[in-house]
């Protein structure tokens, strides 16, 4: 094993790719999926900072979990992702926004071990690492060693489906970390091919029309929001009126994408996150979508639309905070 000086202040996480469908192989394992998102931690000599899968220090902004891994034996950087457990038992990313947190259970899945006292593990084998990892977890309600299931992914797959997770992991059990590269080491398996569609911000109002121009709409990508098109048509005055007095409170100083998008210009950005409960009518619109299918109208969802076939229906009525 190589030694380094010191721990890497920035490292940049593993990724995954993207397969259709589970399979039985011994020399693979299996993991739950989450809804959640990258964090990396670094411990050293008691002190520790986490970072976001981009690099950049969130610490401050989960001092609990940061406080938590003190605990940690020795100095380590670990993989793994922070997520929020709603009522329902199962993680939600939207539960992660600050207004939210007092409604979910935070906890930090770890799944990986890059660093031991400055020795680089990222070329052992993953359940070698995973079995160190484990050995020098603290026990503490926020921090969850992510345990897997070996060669039996079809099984898995389908307890996962029936739980209602996002999906499964599937990671060669031989396979070394490879930090900054997506491999086929390392496949997710998500449970069903729909995205829940957010409203990450709207347009200024045109002509006569009152209120906002078009809705600016996103889907969460590997802990990224991607820009997947506009929808303006099909609102009625009422519907219109009620999602742009709850929009404005959710304004946001940026926009959430990593590229720039049309009409920036004239786009009031909003956080991506629940909305207060309306009794508004359902409208319906259009959209150019990116992806194929999209939904949701549970409780816990956030201000979602269903996205097929280039049809965006809007259902204020199914709103909640």
């Amino acid at each position: 094993m190589s030694r380094t000086s010191t721990l890497p202040k920035r490292l940049q996480p593993m990724l995954a790719t993207l397969t259709d469908a589970p399979f039985d192989d011994p020399g693979w394992v299996f993991e739950d999926k989450y809804d959640g998102f990258r964090m990396i931690a670094e411990i050293r000599r008691g002190k520790v900072a986490l970072y976001s899968r981009n690099g950049k220090i969130i610490s401050r902004s989960y001092i609990e979990v940061a406080k938590a891994l003190e605990g940690v034996k020795g100095d380590a950087v670990i993989d793994g992702e922070l997520v929020a457990i709603g009522k329902d038992g199962v993680s939600h990313f939207q539960l992660l926004q600050n207004a939210l947190r007092h409604e979910a259970k935070l906890k930090y899945c770890v799944f990986d071990f890059m660093f031991e006292n400055a020795v680089d593990l990222r070329k052992q084998p993953l359940l070698e690492r995973k079995k160190r990892l484990k050995a020098i977890l603290p026990r503490d309600k926020l921090i969850a060693f992510s345990v897997h299931r070996k060669g039996n992914g079809t099984k898995f797959f389908a307890e996962a489906q029936r739980k209602g997770l996002e999906g499964i992991m599937a990671k060669r059990a031989d396979s070394a970390y490879a930090s900054g590269s997506r491999t086929a080491d390392w496949l997710k398996i998500k449970t069903a091919k729909r995205q829940e569609v957010v409203i990450a911000g709207f347009t200024a109002p045109r002509r006569t029309r009152p209120f906002f121009g078009a809705l600016v709409l996103a889907v969460r990508e590997d802990d990224q929001w991607r820009y997947i098109g506009h929808v303006g048509t099909g609102f009625s005055h009422e519907v219109l009126k009620d999602l742009h007095a709850k929009l404005v409170k959710l304004k946001a100083p940026k926009s959430p994408f990593p590229a720039k998008v049309k009409d920036e210009a004239t786009t009031t950005w909003v956080k991506p996150s629940l909305l207060p409960r309306s009794n508004s009518r359902s409208g319906r619109a259009r959209a150019n979508c990116a992806s194929p299918s999209t939904s949701g109208s549970g409780p816990t969802n956030a201000r979602r639309m269903s996205c097929a076939s280039g049809n965006v229906r809007a259902n204020s009525a199914s709103l909640r905070a």
